[in-house]
């Protein structure tokens, strides 16, 4: 299946590099190509792509908003969304997370992670740049448990908590099922149960809950 990609940047550049890297693989299809996030929001709406990829600092409506728009709560029919900028920065990174996106790739993070993070994400997956998950470790891993996520209602199991933990790492399930010997379905479903019991939307939020609770060491 030839998955459909919106790519959404304000510099032309940076829009035919995109589209160069991800039309050179198999199976990805560039459909759309905007310049701002509300055509982004737009188009994605008209089109219906598998993945959005959004730059951060957009005009009109930046990519965290078009992110929030496209794929956050009470969104009904949410598209999968990596977000891709050359901002570093914290508030950044957890705005967007915080508004659904599947990804956080960093422009120079190379064109194999990217199209590894556009195909993760229209699996279902989330990936982001390993230099952003270190500081994500760090940055939540020493909060307080005031500000902490809050335990689950029905307790994690011990392979739960192990796949939570594969999780926050960055893993994909595929990464999962080879490290605890386990197969690709087995992995969905303590996936899917550890996010019905932690109430999260997606693998980013069961990283995110994973940080702020110390579970990510």
């Amino acid at each position: 299946m030839t998955l459909r990609v919106l790519v959404a940047d304000d510099q032309d550049i940076v829009r035919t590099g995109l589209r160069m890297i991800l039309d050179a693989h198999d199976g990805i299809e560039v459909v759309a190509e905007v310049a701002d996030g509300r055509s982004a929001v737009a188009e994605a709406l008209r089109l219906r792509p598998d993945v959005c990829l959004l730059d951060i600092r957009m005009p009109g409506l930046d990519g965290i908003e078009a992110t929030r728009l496209l794929a956050g709560p009470g969104v009904a029919e949410p598209i999968a969304v990596v977000v891709i900028t050359t901002f570093d920065l914290d508030e950044y990174v957890h705005g967007a997370l915080r508004a659904g996106a599947r990804g956080f790739l960093l422009k120079d993070a190379g064109p194999a992670l990217l199209v590894d993070a556009i195909r993760a994400a229209a699996d279902g997956d989330a990936m982001i740049s390993p230099s952003v998950t270190a500081r994500l470790l760090s940055t939540f891993a020493g909060r307080d448990a005031a500000s902490a996520g809050r335990e689950p209602v029905e307790a994690l199991t011990a392979r739960e908590e192990e796949v939570l933990a594969a999780v926050a790492r960055g893993s994909t399930n595929t990464e999962i099922a080879g490290e605890l010997h386990v197969s690709l379905s087995t992995v969905k479903t303590h996936v899917a149960s550890t996010m019905a019991k932690l109430a999260v939307r997606n693998r980013v939020e069961l990283a995110i809950w994973a940080y702020e609770t110390g579970r990510a060491g």
